[in-house]
């Protein structure tokens, strides 16, 4: 169980028809009259299913509870817009449930691309209070990367630079330059990835 919510029964995936229309009925009353104990009883019955379908998709508790609370949110706020004769309450509140997966989905992406472009910094921005400390190792890395830095496709050095030089964020240089975000990302990852393998030519 996690908090409080249940997995599904392997019999209860099927909505049988009454408790669709007894589920509708409670839909409505939430959408009309706000009404708690209506939704208490699409979260009882939906929570769990919920739940289930997420674990499958996603494979963290942690991620599913977040899809369940997020989905029934949603339902809570978005009642209104359920409408009976268009498909039953399992198709509205898992295509909400779909919807909100994907989105957590490329969240996730986007964080482990964000991950990927920290991978050098400690290399690309290695500084020291004075120079004069600089040792000859040190010299030479930070010499190494900017000879390679020089070697990136110009398209990738400027995102480089940009980010790691002038402290911008990727949706700053997205706006800046007048591409999709993703486009930045990308040649974020690309670059990273051409002087990682440059710099272990090195080593």
């Amino acid at each position: 169980m996690l908090v409080g919510i249940p997995l599904e029964h392997e019999n209860s995936a099927i909505e049988p028809k009454e408790c669709a229309v007894e589920m509708s009925q409670y839909l409505i009353k939430v959408a009309e009259t706000r009404c708690k104990a209506s939704f208490s009883r699409v979260f009882g019955y939906f929570a769990p299913r919920l739940r289930s379908y997420a674990l499958r998709q996603l494979g963290n508790e942690a991620l599913a509870m977040e899809l369940v609370q997020d989905t029934m949110s949603n339902v809570w706020q978005k009642a209104h817009l359920f409408d009976s004769e268009k498909g039953s309450p399992s198709t509205w509140i898992f295509t909400i449930a779909r919807n909100i997966r994907f989105d957590m989905l490329r969240k996730l992406q986007s964080r482990k691309e964000d991950i990927c472009a920290d991978d050098l910094w400690p290399v690309l921005c290695e500084q020291t209070p004075d120079q004069n400390e600089t040792s000859l190792d040190e010299q030479v890395t930070l010499d190494q990367i900017e000879l390679l830095f020089n070697e990136l496709p110009e398209k990738q050095k400027v995102v480089i630079q940009a980010i790691y030089i002038d402290g911008k964020s990727q949706q700053e240089i997205a706006d800046e330059l007048d591409i999709p975000l993703g486009t930045v990302k990308s040649r974020t990852r690309l670059a990273l990835q051409r002087l990682k393998g440059m710099l272990s030519e090195y080593d």
